[in-house]
């Protein structure tokens, strides 16, 4: 049994990791916007969700 689950969890965290970078490429263009519009704000919250996009990948031991 210990065997079938490995690979189901290795498939798990590599689908894991596709989206985190997905979301973080995402963020990325969404600060990009924010500095080209001087939008303080939104810089704010975007560098906020990239830390913790970055905590999340981290976790998964990238």
């Amino acid at each position: 049994m210990k065997q079938v689950a490995t690979p189901w969890k290795k498939k798990k965290e590599e689908n894991q990791l596709a989206v985190l970078r997905m979301e973080i490429d995402y963020e990325l263009a969404v600060l990009f916007e924010a500095i080209q519009e001087s939008d303080k704000e939104k810089m704010k919250k975007s560098k906020s969700k990239l830390e913790q996009l970055r905590k999340e990948m981290l976790s998964l031991g990238v």
